[in-house]
């Protein structure tokens, strides 16, 4: 589930309602390319939805002077940046997937065993398109 980086990357200061409709429709293409009944648009939506949070948690005041670009951060704030990111979105898809409390024990294998290859491909993803700093 590579296209959270697309949630990662986004311009923080561009127009918060654009964002979350552009994020509307990338899972929902995902979701008629996988048939997966809007599960991958409602876990996408609620991370574009609660990456302004998630920022403000992981970046601090920076977050509220918009005064910093996610690639001068330092690689542990971008690397719990993502983590959250995914982590939420695998919580949410998974649990709307299984939709059984009585599997929970599935969600969370589910969660961490698929979250944690798209992270190790995020992070190399993330490396292999980042911009080197002199």
């Amino acid at each position: 589930m590579i296209y959270i980086l697309f949630i990662y990357w986004y311009p923080i200061k561009e127009n918060r309602t654009t964002f979350l409709i552009i994020s509307f429709l990338l899972g929902f293409l995902i979701d008629i390319f996988s048939d997966t009944l809007a599960i991958n648009t409602a876990a996408t939506i609620t991370i574009a939805y609660l990456r302004p949070t998630i920022m403000r948690f992981v970046f601090g005041v920076n977050y509220e002077f918009q005064s910093f670009k996610l690639n001068n951060s330092t690689k542990a704030q971008q690397f719990t940046f993502l983590t959250l990111l995914i982590l939420i979105h695998h919580i949410v898809f998974f649990t709307l997937e299984i939709f059984s409390f009585a599997n929970s024990l599935l969600i969370i294998q589910k969660t961490f065993a698929i979250g944690l290859a798209s992270l190790v491909l995020g992070l190399l993803f993330s490396t292999l398109f980042s911009t080197k700093k002199e």
